[in-house]
Order: C-alpha cells, then structure tokens, then sequence
C-alpha cells in the first residue's frame, strides 16, 4: 500500500456495507481471500485443544513435555519457512497462485495429521500446515489490498485480521462440539464409538480440509491482482479486473495512478538490487525503525500472547479444571474476546494514537499477569493433600508414593511432579479434601471416573480455578486491541519505501522465530519451575517492553512517510509519549491512500 497505512473509520464500514448492495464482486474477492486467514487462525488455534486428546492416545505425548511442544511448534517452525519463500512465491508467480499454494499445503497437512499413527507423522503434518500459515499471512491480506478500491481497502484488509482470530474462535468451537459428540457417543454406546472416541482430535484437525477445499474452488474462479499484472507487463487483464471493481468514472484516473505507482516501485526494487544489508543498517533512518518495528514484533510474543492461544486449555486444566470439555468450554471464551478485540482495535488505534493505546495495552497486561501468578501460586501451594485411606482404596498405587520416605507430607502437586506416571483422583465427597496418588493408566482414569471422583494428570483441584480463567480474559482484553494489532500496523508505517519490502521481512520472521522459541519452551517452563514463576517472568518481560515502547517507539499516528522518516532522522528521546514530537508540527491529517 503506497503512501502511508490506510485510515480505517467509520464511514469505511459503510462503505463496506454499501458494496454489499453496489458493488458485491468486490466483497467476493475479499472473502475468497478471506478464507486463507480462517485458515490460518483455525490451524494455529485447534491445536490447543486437539493436544488434550492427543496425549490420550499417544501415551508418549502425555509423558513427554517436549512432544507436546513439537506437536504445536513445528507449525510455526513451518510458518517460518513459508513466510521466507511466501514473498518470492508472490512476486514470481501471483498473489492468487500463492494462495492456491497455500490451500493445497493447508489441505495436506490436514489430512496427513487426520491420519496420523504416530506423534512423528502427526508432527510431519504440523510442518505442511505451517507452510500453509506462512504463505496464507502473507499472501491472503495482500491480494485483498490490491484487489480492493482505495476508500474501503483499509476496512477490508482489516476483514483477514478479524477472520484470523475468528479461525480461532472457530477451532473452539468444533472442539468442543467434536468432544461433546465423542462424550454423547460413549454414553450410549453407539456403534461408530471406536471410530469416533479414540480419534476426537483426527476430526479436529482433518476439519480444515474442509474451508480449504472451498477456496481452491473460489480462487481458481478469481482473476489475479491487478498490481501484479500490471508489473508483469499484462496491463489489459489488469484494466479488465479494475473495470470490475471501481465505479465508470473513476476507473481511467486508477489506472493511470497504478501504472504510475507500479513503475515508481519498479524503479525502487532495481535501486534496492544494489544495497547490502550492512549499507541499510547504517542509515540512521532504517536503523531506527527497525529498532522499533523489530522490538515490538519480538516483544508481542515475549509477552505471552501465544502460550494463552496455543495452550489455553491446558493452561485451564492447570487452574484446575478436569474436565477436557471444561477446558475447551472456558477456552472459548479467551478466544471469543480475543476476536472482540481485533474490532476494537479498528475503531481505537485511529484515535488514541498507536504509542498511546499499546502503553495501556502493556499496563493491562502486566495487571492480568499479576492476577494469574497470584492464583497459580494460591493453586500450587493449596493443593489437596493424598490421603493413604484413599490410595489403598485402589490397588494400583503410584510406586512413588509408595517408597517415598515422608508420603504424610504429599499433596497433589507433590504426586503430580514425583513422576509422568502418577496421577491423583480426587475425593468423590468434595475434591478439595484428601485424594489419592495413582498409577496414570486408562485403567486407573476409569476406576477414578466409575466413582464419580475426578481424575488430574495436568493440574490440581483448587477453589482459584474461576480466577484464572478471570485473569486470562482479562489478558486478551487488555492485549488483543493493542499489542495484537499495533505491531503490524507501525511495521507498515515507519520503514522509508525503498526498505520497506526488505525490513518488513525482517521483522516478520522475528515474529515467527519469537513465537516459536516462546510455544517451545512454555510447557518446559511450567514443568521446570512451576506455572506462576513462569508468568511471573512474562510480567518483567512486559515491563521491559514498556520501557521499550516509551523509549524506542514513535507516534506515527496521521503521518505521512516522509514525515515518519524525518522524524526519525531526527529523533530524540521523548518521554512526554501523550505529545506530539515539536518538529512535527501540528498533527497532519489522515492520508489519501494512492490507488493500487
């Protein structure tokens, strides 16, 4: 998008609605592209609840912290690979080929994990989705701002943010529906219950060959962007789909200002051919927005956005919460609000100014992860104790309750770490009163069931439980409207435009390795030092990005690129962030996007 981020109001969305009557081939493109960005909040959201059952089945999984983590991070070790090669893809062959690209991955890697033996095939599939993510968050918000007029581009990209994280509302939705099938059919004992109880997770995850089907038949009925067939010299199948999309009057005056615009970018591209990385990092400009662009990238995954999203269920069992289909029920509430806040940050970035809305972002965050260090502690140090009535009223007893030197001294959480093959069922009077310290077998989980008592591998009971789930609510509220969106918006205002390509890169595949390093070792963290220590580091890692943001990252709110880039040149310190810097003068009005 040329000459600064597009302005997103309220007259954008009527607009939008108003191209449902006039204009709907427009909205067609956009929700056709759309899908991509389903597909990517679906795949990076079912995995958080498909993980619980899959650690049913593969008994591996279930003892093996660093399998799960590779299960959900492979993706994004995938995600990496195809943001990298998704550009080249784009520019060498098409915004819709990439796409079409994407789907097929997307399809693949969904069906390879639906059939899945083992945890290595179930992994091998997570690399083909990844593929499938990288591509599509690249390829899918492109298309639709070159294949949109100019008033309501802004407001239609924003559309594949908010279908990203409604992808992820959607993930929670067919889990729970899948595990309320699953349980309605062991009750009853239907027929299809081998097929369908031991395989809950296979439906969750083959689930996406389904919206990914439709947008392979969807885009193959699409033309490609008009941007792209412009710069490839195929000027009369670009004015063909412009026609399409822009009113009479206004199509010759898009087509001179886009070819204008492609021949300046071409221009640009042969002089960037001749600039080395090393000679970019020394212009004071780039440098500076990279420091910013960069740093707010890394520090939206630092502050632990994704262990909420990827491992919401599993961080809702260790609150306390048994029940598999609990935890994806309270899930779906972190995900609904996360979606929520995606619209508002459409509505409030334009008007706090982006500095402004993710300082109070951060603070909302570190109050959030105050609330869950707090009750995660309260739950550790308050876990019920294991009484030896109990365990001797089963006749498989964890062997290390059973040789430890001091087993009056043993709660829940004791039995829970002393090995992966203990488990604790819970006291069928009230949970929070003594239980017992078992052998973690399927045998067991049903003796445990058979009495009405509750079985816990993951978590302890604990009558903080509903705090925990008040604290993750509380942090998607306060992150999703700012640290969600501000990152990727200043990313596309501050770097000069003969860079922008090139450090747009940059800070994307700092966000890819950030979360990946961050989904990688989250559950090793808990399990090493404990789950409130973990997000006790999280809240010094959101304090630190505080006093990144005030130092480091400036207000681009209204301003032009040019603008942007002599307010770098020229930057100093500026902790009064509620002002605007003295050479900026008075606050430049929202910019006219240029034609695509």
């Amino acid at each position: 998008m040329e000459g600064g981020g597009v302005e997103v109001d309220a007259s954008a969305f009527r607009e939008c609605l108003s191209l449902s009557w006039k204009n709907p081939y427009v909205l067609r493109l956009a929700f056709s592209a759309g899908i991509g960005g389903l597909l990517f909040g679906y795949d990076t959201g079912v995995i958080s609840g498909a993980i619980l059952y899959i650690r049913d089945d593969f008994k591996a999984v279930d003892r093996k912290t660093w399998l799960q983590e590779a299960i959900v991070s492979m993706a994004l070790a995938g995600a990496i690979v195809g943001a990298a090669v998704g550009g080249w893809i784009n520019d060498r062959f098409g915004r819709r080929k990439a796409i079409l690209l994407a789907d097929t991955l997307f399809f693949i890697g969904s069906a390879v994990m639906a059939a899945a033996t083992n945890p290595s095939i179930l992994i091998v599939g997570r690399v083909f989705v990844g593929l499938g993510v990288g591509m599509a968050s690249m390829a899918s918000p492109l298309y639709i701002s070159e294949a949109s007029p100019t008033r309501v581009r802004g407001a239609l990209v924003s559309l594949n943010g908010f279908l990203i994280t409604g992808g992820q509302f959607l993930s929670y939705l067919i889990n729970l529906a899948f595990t309320k099938v699953r349980n309605y059919a062991l009750s009853l004992h239907y027929f299809f219950v081998d097929y369908i109880a031991p395989g809950t997770w296979r439906w969750m995850l083959g689930a996406a060959v389904v919206p990914a089907l439709i947008q392979i038949v969807l885009m193959m009925m699409l033309p490609e962007s008009p941007r792209w067939l412009f710069r490839k010299g195929r000027e009369e199948e670009g004015k063909e789909i412009l026609r399409k999309i822009y009113p009479p009057q206004e199509v010759e005056a898009e087509i001179n200002t886009l070819r204008e615009s492609v021949e300046i970018e071409i221009k640009e591209a042969e002089a960037t051919d001749n600039i080395s990385i090393v000679k970019m990092l020394k212009t004071k400009t780039v440098r500076r927005g990279l420091y910013a662009g960069m740093g707010l990238q890394i520090f939206q995954q630092f502050v632990g956005i994704n262990t909420v999203m990827y491992y919401s269920p599993t961080i809702v069992q260790l609150a306390g919460f048994a029940s598999n289909r609990t935890a994806l029920l309270l899930s779906l509430v972190t995900s609904g609000l996360n979606a929520f806040g995606s619209i508002l940050s459409i509505y409030f970035i334009d008007r706090t100014g982006r500095k402004k809305l993710v300082l109070f972002s951060l603070c909302g965050v570190v109050f959030s992860l105050v609330v869950l260090t707090v009750v995660f502690h309260q739950s550790t140090t308050h876990s019920p104790m294991v009484s030896a009535l109990e365990t001797s009223h089963f006749n498989n007893t964890c062997p290390d309750y059973h040789s430890a030197a001091n087993p009056g001294g043993w709660d829940c959480m004791k039995c829970l770490k002393a090995s992966p093959n203990c488990g604790f069922c819970a006291s069928g009077a009230n949970k929070l009163l003594p239980g017992a310290c078992l052998i973690s077998n399927d045998t067991t989980k049903d003796q445990c069931h058979e009495e009405d008592r509750l079985w816990y591998t993951v978590g302890c009971p604990s009558k903080f439980g509903w705090l925990a789930i008040v604290g993750l609510a509380l942090y998607i509220i306060f992150f999703s409207p700012g640290m969600g969106t501000v990152p990727w918006v200043v990313n596309s205002e501050i770097y000069p435009l003969r860079y922008r390509g090139i450090c747009g890169g940059m800070a994307s595949t700092s966000n890819w390795v950030s979360n990946l390093i961050v989904a990688q070792s989250f559950l090793s963290l808990t399990q090493a030092i404990g789950t409130s220590w973990t997000f006790m580091i999280f809240i010094f890692i959101t304090i630190a990005a505080i006093i990144f943001v005030i130092i480091f990252v400036p207000e681009t709110k209204g301003l032009p690129m040019e603008e942007v880039e002599k307010m770098l040149e020229g930057r100093d310190l500026n902790f009064k962030f509620w002002q605007r810097s003295s050479h900026c003068g008075e606050e430049v009005p929202p910019q006219k996007t240029q034609s695509n």
